[in-house]
């Protein structure tokens, strides 16, 4: 371990105890594992072994007459115009299926009746409002009363995600830009993804220094997100010190690099989850990711809350917000194959938990 500093080393020890040495767990999950890369390593650094499994069990609240709604989790979507209605959707079922025990989508007034009609699960708020639907001269009573409306919920929530199906209007994203400014006052993590990530790129300080900001991006919005944090191009050559660099470059946010591995950093270490997913890349797929990391980092947090341990909450949403997205990929795809489609992957996020963490 030459070459690592002290510091770094107590930590991947320390990491090692709270995930358990279980080898056996780690064979049940076929053909997956997940990769603690060190910190100031490269892509060819020292490769730690670690078991996503005791990760989910750890952090996965149990269930129990005891227990009451809401907390297990309650999830609020910040998305959804009158062009794009499914990734609200996909995002905020999700949640629900993972087991938040609630999910709330903002969206406009032109969205809410179609995400509605979905599904009478999810609490839809059509609060949002686009630059045709109001006079100029409305626009900043018109904001005011958008924040005012969303203040009454905020402080209920324990994750919000921002940019499923947001589109890019102007005023919508003034608004978006806001809340997201709240959510940060009331210390509520944020999972940024879709056109919130445009957002985001292009006004840095919404996530700069919040370590409760978990950004999601593609190969194409992190390739934006470098040019604009690094000043340079992506190099995979040098891919998670790169990572590494973005993460700093923004202030301790974590990032989760989507992709054949998904990789992802908090500025301290980069963790690389590379079970087998599915062959089939339906539209949809990181609607029902930030969906997921969303209540993982939310049950990570409370875990800690509770006096449980948690190295990093949003670390470890990513890590179980990923597994779990791929394992269902994997079984909607043994059922349905080429025809496999988004719905079928949310369909499978229920057995895909309880074959990795049953219930007691």
């Amino acid at each position: 371990m030459v070459g690592y500093s002290a510091a770094v080393i107590r930590r991947q020890q320390f990491l090692i105890r709270c995930l358990g040495g279980n080898n056996s767990v780690n064979k049940n999950l076929h053909n997956s594992s997940l990769r603690m890369i060190p910190l100031g390593s490269g892509a060819g650094g020292l490769t730690l072994e670690s078991d996503v499994i005791n990760i989910l069990r750890s952090i996965t609240p149990s269930l129990g007459p005891a227990r009451h709604k809401g907390q297990a989790g309650k999830i609020a979507v910040v998305g959804g115009c009158r062009e794009y209605t499914g990734a609200p959707y996909f995002s905020a079922i999700s949640a629900l299926k993972i087991g938040a025990d609630l999910s709330h989508v903002f969206c406009t007034k032109d969205a809410a009746p179609v995400i509605k009609g979905y599904s009478p699960e999810l609490i839809v708020h059509p609060i949002l409002e686009e630059s045709d639907s109001v006079r100029d001269e409305f626009k900043r009573s018109t904001l005011a009363k958008v924040i005012a409306e969303i203040d009454k919920w905020m402080e209920r929530f324990d994750c919000l995600v921002v940019g499923p199906g947001l589109g890019r209007d102007p005023f919508l994203l003034d608004c978006v830009s806001e809340i997201m400014k709240h959510a940060r006052e009331s210390k509520v993590p944020i999972v940024v993804d879709g056109d919130g990530l445009f957002l985001v790129t292009n006004c840095l300080d919404l996530v700069r220094d919040y370590h409760l900001a978990v950004l999601t991006p593609n190969i194409n919005e992190y390739k934006r997100l470098v040019q604009k944090v690094l000043n340079c191009e992506v190099n995979d050559q040098e891919g998670t010190q790169q990572l590494l660099s973005l993460a700093k470059g923004l202030g301790g946010v974590t990032i989760l690099r989507k992709g054949e591995s998904d990789y992802i950093s908090n500025g301290e270490e980069v963790s690389a989850v590379n079970i087998f997913g599915s062959p089939r890349r339906c539209g949809g797929q990181g609607d029902i990711l930030s969906g997921s990391v969303a209540v993982f980092l939310s049950w990570a947090r409370q875990c800690a809350a509770e006096g449980g341990w948690s190295p990093s909450p949003t670390i470890l949403g990513c890590i179980s917000g990923s597994a779990i997205l791929r394992k269902a990929a994997s079984l909607a795809f043994v059922n349905k194959r080429r025809s496999t489609l988004t719905s079928d992957i949310i369909e499978c996020l229920g057995q895909s938990l309880e074959e990795l963490c049953p219930v007691s």
